[in-house]
């Protein structure tokens, strides 16, 4: 039985801001990462950016990121057991800062 809160490695059991999922999903593909789990969802001033992720600081578990769009942003926890390894392959996408 799947579980039916989880679609590949992203855990979907609350919202995910509708810009960011595409990006959750393609840094999903890699073998580092175990999974994906997005936090609380907070509203900025708009900006009219596009959507990308920032990279925050390692975790226990992992890697804290932030998804931005010009209207929200949403804490995000990549688990890994390579934080070092994750976040040099995390720097390589055009849309992590």
């Amino acid at each position: 039985m799947a579980n039916k809160y989880r679609h590949n490695k992203i855990k979907q059991e609350h919202t995910i801001i509708e810009d960011i999922l595409p990006l959750l999903e393609e840094i999903a593909d890699s073998r580092l990462i175990k999974s994906i789990i997005p936090g609380r969802i907070n509203r900025r001033k708009g900006s009219g950016t596009p959507a990308y992720l920032q990279l925050k600081y390692n975790t226990p578990t992992g890697i804290k990121m932030i998804g931005k769009n010009s209207a929200s942003l949403q804490e995000i926890f990549v688990v890994t057991d390579y934080s070092e390894k994750a976040m040099i392959y995390l720097k390589k996408f055009t849309f992590v800062k």
